[in-house]
């Protein structure tokens, strides 16, 4: 019973810590001409958050040679294509629709990163 109570508990927990952590912009607020802080609804942090993860993870690749530059190249086109149709949405007001399918697009991209990083192809060891 003593488990059963713990549990939800420590979710709660867990979360309070995390929310603030992730609601931190990282440099990628208006100063840097990305635009994600003009709006404060909740969770809207949360995918500028994604971006600036996935623009990291692709540096650390180039840097890693788990990708080519030619990867890393396209990987970012990709991720910029998806901040454009990200500033598009913005302009009308997000609907969770819109949403949806940022999130949707941005889980496939950090697929694409993972298993870009993981095929070894174009090494020369």
């Amino acid at each position: 019973m003593m488990k059963k109570a713990l549990i939800p508990a420590l979710a709660l927990l867990a979360a309070s810590i995390a929310v603030p952590a992730a609601a931190q912009s990282y440099g990628q607020g208006p100063a840097s001409g990305h635009g994600y802080e003009q709006n404060q609804r909740g969770g809207w942090q949360q995918i500028a958050q994604r971006k600036y993860n996935l623009d990291q993870r692709i540096n650390q690749g180039e840097r890693n040679r788990s990708l080519s530059r030619r990867e890393a190249t396209r990987l970012r086109g990709e991720l910029n294509a998806l901040v454009q149709l990200e500033r598009s949405y913005l302009r009308g007001g997000l609907t969770a629709r819109e949403r949806s399918d940022l999130d949707r697009r941005y889980d496939r991209l950090s697929v694409q990163v993972r298993v870009e990083r993981r095929d070894n192809d174009n090494r020369r060891y």
